[in-house]
C-alpha cells in the first residue's frame, strides 16, 4: 500500500490517465505501477500480453496513452523502430521506470522524440517495487535512483566497516521504510546478513554500489558482485556500458569479466550493432573508440558482437547469464 500510494501521488495520476501495462505483472515493478496504481486512482488500463514496440505505438496513439512505466530495455527498442520520429507519441504525459538503470544517451534520444524527460527510479522486490525517483518537475539526467520517496530512510555506508559515508563516496545503499520486507520465506540465515543495524534502526542491505550528490540524488555505480577487478582496479560494469551507448553504432551493449592471466578479470563487452552499422564497424573500432573516452584501466580490451543479448523473465539484459557463459567459455569457474 504504502509503495502504490507514494506513486499514484509522485506521478499525479488521475481518473482520466490511461495507462500502458506492459511490464510482467508477475513482478513488483509491473504489479505496483501498471495495474495496482491505476485501480488506485480510477484510471484505465491498456494491457498488452508481452512487449512489441509497434503494438506498444499502435496502443499510445489508439487509445491516447498517458503513463507508462517500463525498461530500458523496451526504450532502446522503441527508439530503433523505423519511422519512430513519424509517430504520435504526443498523448504521454509521462514515462518512468526502472528494474535496469537508464543510459544517458538513451534518455536525452527519448526525451529528444517525446519531449519527456524520462523518470528513471530505484527499487527491489525485497522493497517492493520503487524506493527513490526522479522528481517529475526535477528529473536529473544521470541519476538513475532520483530521491527516496516519502517514508523512506536510505544511507550510503562503507560495505566493510559499516561506516556513514558522506556526500560523493561510493558506498552501498542501505533503506528502511513501510515499503521494506520483513525477510525471506524460511530463510532466517539470509535474512540475518540482509538487513544491517545502524544507530538501533535496521536497514536493508541493497547490495547495490551507489553514491548521493549534494541536493540529495542517488547515482547509480553497480552491483557490488558485478565489480571487474582489473589488475587491482575497480571497473564498474554500468559505466562502461553507459558510455558505449554514446556510440552511434550501439544498440545494446552488456559489460563482463573475462578471466584472463595477466591482469585476472579483463573487460569484455558484448554489442548488438544497429542495423544499418552490421558488416561496417569491426570489434576493433569499438574498443578505439571506448580507448578515448575511458580510463586506460577500464576499457574493454575484448568486444563480441552478437545478435542479440539474453534477457530476463522481466525483460532486463541478463548479466548474470553472460558472466557464467564467459566464464565457462574459457574455462573459469
Amino acid at each position: 500500500m504504502a509503495s502504490t500510494l507514494n506513486a499514484a501521488v509522485w506521478y499525479n495520476i488521475a481518473p482520466s490517465g490511461i495507462v500502458l501495462t506492459v511490464l510482467p505483472i508477475f513482478h513488483v515493478t509491473g504489479l505496483v505501477h501498471s495495474v495496482l496504481v491505476p485501480l488506485y486512482a480510477g484510471s484505465t488500463m491498456v494491457l498488452m500480453t508481452t512487449w512489441d514496440r509497434e503494438t506498444a505505438v499502435d496502443a499510445i496513439e489508439k487509445y491516447g496513452i498517458t503513463h507508462w512505466t517500463s525498461i530500458s530495455t523496451m526504450i532502446v527498442d522503441l527508439l530503433a523502430m523505423p519511422g519512430i520520429e513519424k509517430r504520435n507519441l504526443s498523448s504521454l504525459i509521462l514515462a518512468g521506470g526502472g528494474g535496469a538503470p537508464m543510459p544517458e544517451a538513451v534518455a536525452k534520444r527519448f526525451k529528444e522524440l517525446t519531449g519527456l524527460d524520462y523518470l528513471a527510479g530505484y527499487g527491489l522486490t525485497e522493497t517492493f517495487s520503487q524506493t527513490h525517483v526522479n522528481p517529475p518537475h526535477r528529473v536529473k539526467i544521470g541519476s538513475d535512483l532520483g530521491i527516496p520517496q516519502p517514508c523512506t530512510d536510505a544511507l550510503v555506508i562503507d560495505p566493510d566497516t559499516k561506516e556513514i559515508l558522506p556526500v560523493g563516496k561510493n558506498g552501498e545503499l542501505v533503506i528502511r521504510g513501510p515499503n521494506v520486507f520483513k525477510g525471506y520465506w524460511k530463510k532466517p540465515e539470509e535474512t540475518r546478513e540482509a538487513f544491517i543495524e545502524i544507530n538501533g534502526k535496521l536497514y536493508f542491505r541493497t547490495g547495490d554500489v551507489v553514491y548521493m550528490d549534494d541536493e540529495g540524488y542517488f547515482f547509480y555505480v553497480d552491483r557490488i558482485k558485478r565489480m571487474i577487478n582489473r589488475a587491482g582496479y575497480k571497473v564498474w560494469p554500468y559505466r562502461v556500458e553507459n558510455i558505449l551507448y554514446m556510440h552511434p553504432a550501439i544498440l545494446e551493449v552488456a559489460v563482463v569479466a573475462t578471466p584472463d592471466p595477466r591482469v585476472g578479470e579483463e573487460v569484455k563487452a558484448y554489442v548488438v550493432l544497429k542495423p544499418e552499422y552490421r558488416g561496417k564497424v569491426k570489434p576493433e573500432d569499438i574498443i578505439q573508440w571506448a580507448r578515448e573516452r575511458m580510463s586506460a584501466y577500464e576499457y574493454p580490451r575484448v568486444v563480441e558482437f552478437v545478435d542479440s543479448l539474453p534477457k530476463t523473465a522481466t525483460g532486463k539484459i541478463d548479466w548474470r547469464l553472460l558472466q557464467e557463459q564467459e566464464r565457462k567459455k574459457v574455462g573459469g569457474r
